[in-house]
């Protein structure tokens, strides 16, 4: 029957409380900020009927200090306070995996599949060599074929996540396509 933190990602959780007040009685402050920082306090203010608040921009792998103040015209109420850390960012693409080779195709495939990934882009060219071909693929998908290559040659794949905020991570492979007929 405390203040505490459910939903945590690496960038938001949702604070739970028990119900103090009323519409009528008071209202909430809730002041939040990282323990090692706690220069940069945010203040904010809920109304007496919520009894949960979804906090997000939050930063990756970052314990909060969290404090509830119930603002009450009624009675006393003491601060609640607790700490919740944030978990750490999700990388697509953390793996590529290079499967089913054939002279002339081979399957990519990676994980994991984010939400904030608009989409993947697939490099893919012969070692040694300069010619470079891309694959786009919607960031719903985690695996494409990429076909028309020339037998017994290894090529570099690299798999490039784009993230909706403009980052962008790129991981490389190397595949083999198999000997032809």
């Amino acid at each position: 029957n405390r203040l505490h933190a459910a939903d945590v990602t690496s960038s938001s959780f949702r604070l739970i409380w028990p119900k103090l007040l009323s519409q009528e009685t008071g209202y909430y402050t809730l002041e939040y900020a990282p323990i090692d920082d706690l220069a940069r306090k945010r203040t904010k203010q809920v109304s007496g009927a919520d009894t949960s608040l979804m906090l997000s921009n939050l930063t990756p792998e970052t314990t909060y200090e969290v404090a509830l103040i119930p603002e009450s015209n009624v009675h006393y109420f003491p601060p609640q306070t607790t700490r919740v850390t944030t978990l750490a960012e999700e990388i697509s693409p953390a793996q590529v995996l290079i499967s089913e080779s054939g002279p002339h195709s081979f399957h990519v495939s990676w994980a994991p599949t984010l939400d904030s990934v608009i989409g993947y882009q697939i490099l893919y060219g012969p070692l040694p060599g300069n010619s470079v071909k891309l694959l786009e693929v919607d960031g719903q998908r985690n695996s494409t074929v990429v076909e028309n290559l020339a037998p017994n040659t290894t090529y570099l794949v690299t798999v490039t996540a784009l993230y909706k905020s403009g980052m962008e991570k790129s991981l490389s492979a190397k595949a083999c396509t198999q000997e032809g007929e």
